[in-house]
């Protein structure tokens, strides 16, 4: 289902392409553009009641594209190393394991995906991490711990948030 919600979540998909072009002033109007199209996305889906199963999964899956795009320019053009952009991507990784955890518990059926405040909290950190790596920034190395630690947070979130789900009966 295409609407403007969803219009804005795949938005990003082309706001990563920015990141072909070296220019640091078209890299920040693009993570700022992306940061505003991820608010608005689901701004507008809940004040006009355009929630769907398919934006609940298309929006976070723009945003990992967005990061992941971004960050590899960033990797490949040497601002930053293999360990720090797994780390930068650490959460990503963390909703993987979760859905091997699902698939391990059988847990697919049924799951309803939405979106977790470790998960918001981990976004709106990659989006200034990529500010920082736009403007030739290198963040100490306590920068990526946090992100490991917020995929930790994230993945326990997720996990306690499906065995309250089973409990209620849902």
């Amino acid at each position: 289902m295409l609407n403007l919600s969803n219009v804005l979540s795949l938005s990003r998909a082309g706001l990563a392409l920015a990141f072909l072009v070296d220019n640091s002033l078209i890299r920040f109007l693009a993570i700022v553009l992306a940061m505003v199209s991820d608010f608005l996305d689901g701004f507008l889906a809940r004040k006009y009641k355009m929630t769907s199963q398919f934006g609940a999964i298309l929006d976070p899956i723009m945003d990992k594209f967005f990061v992941f795009f971004a960050g590899g320019v960033f990797f490949l053009e040497g601002q930053i190393t293999p360990l720090k952009f797994v780390a930068l991507l650490s959460r990503d990784i963390s909703l993987c394991l979760f859905g091997l955890y699902l698939g391990l518990v059988k847990g697919w059926k049924g799951y309803e995906c939405r979106s977790i405040w470790w998960g918001k909290i981990t976004t709106v950190a990659q989006f200034f991490l990529l500010i920082a790596f736009t403007f030739h920034y290198s963040p100490p190395n306590a920068v990526y711990l946090f992100f490991v630690v917020m995929a930790a947070f994230a993945f326990l979130e997720l996990v306690w948030g499906y065995q309250k789900g089973i409990r209620q009966g849902k």
